[in-house]
């Protein structure tokens, strides 16, 4: 995960690796961060670097360090959410899925992340299924893609099925239809299994897209981060005036 031959400081990418996950959502306001001793671990440095990073992300006022109980998010995303028609985003979905090709990558059972379990409402470390494909066009890989479903749904998203329709077909046929969904857009930098994935360079500016689907009954069915190549993909939307159809 870190570059540990490069010019950016070790620190410094560990703390670009907590700060996206911050401004994600993937850690909330009031949730607990890692001590310095569990970061030292997680990422095979000393605690004066771990030590460094949360004291940088305190600066920032993305984090609150208080003795004797711990570093916790204070960040509060200003964004205010924006109403869309949920069928033209389907459609959307759907054609982008059409023009492009899909590599599946992993289909596995693993224990639910903080973020995974958070989304598809259940307790961390409940067994879900892991999603992992690549997204290509004209034989260039422009995407990341990463997705969690609730175990129940594993005999719905089998690698040959995947390979041959987007998730959200796959379930419709077993009653899970898209109602509505929760989505943020936000730049990261490239780190980990996207750099070999998508052919970039590691800190390279990606554009992810962080989705929670909810099926007809309101239940969370799907958590799914889409990471983009910025020099590849851009979103457009067309906006109409006050009034207009």
């Amino acid at each position: 995960m870190l570059d540990r031959e490069g010019a950016v400081p070790l620190y410094h990418q560990i703390y670009l690796f907590l700060r996206d996950e911050i401004l994600s959502g993937q850690r909330p306001f009031g949730s607990a961060m890692p001590t310095e001793q569990e970061l030292a671990e997680t990422y095979d440095v000393s605690r004066i670097t771990a030590r460094r990073v949360l004291n940088d992300l305190a600066e920032q006022n993305y984090v609150e360090r208080k003795r004797r109980v711990g570093t916790r998010v204070i960040f509060k995303s200003p964004s205010k959410p924006i109403e869309a028609n949920i069928d033209q985003a389907y459609g959307s979905l759907l054609a982008m899925g059409e023009g492009s090709e899909i590599k599946v990558l992993t289909v596995e059972k693993v224990p639910a992340p903080a973020r995974a379990a958070a989304s598809l409402q259940v307790d961390p470390g409940t067994p879900v299924v892991r999603i992992v494909r690549v997204r290509a066009v004209d034989g260039v890989n422009i995407g990341f893609i990463v997705s969690y479903v609730p175990e129940d749904l594993e005999p719905y998203v089998t690698r040959e099925g995947l390979e041959k329709a987007p998730i959200l077909k796959l379930l419709e046929p077993v009653g899970v239809h898209l109602r509505h969904a929760e989505q943020i857009i936000n730049a990261v930098l490239a780190f980990g299994e996207m750099l070999d994935a998508m052919g970039v360079e590691l800190n390279s500016p990606i554009l992810r897209i962080t989705r929670v689907s909810y099926d007809a009954d309101d239940r969370p069915f799907m958590l799914t981060y889409a990471h983009y190549r910025a020099d590849r993909f851009h979103i457009r939307m067309d906006l109409n005036g006050p009034g207009t159809q």
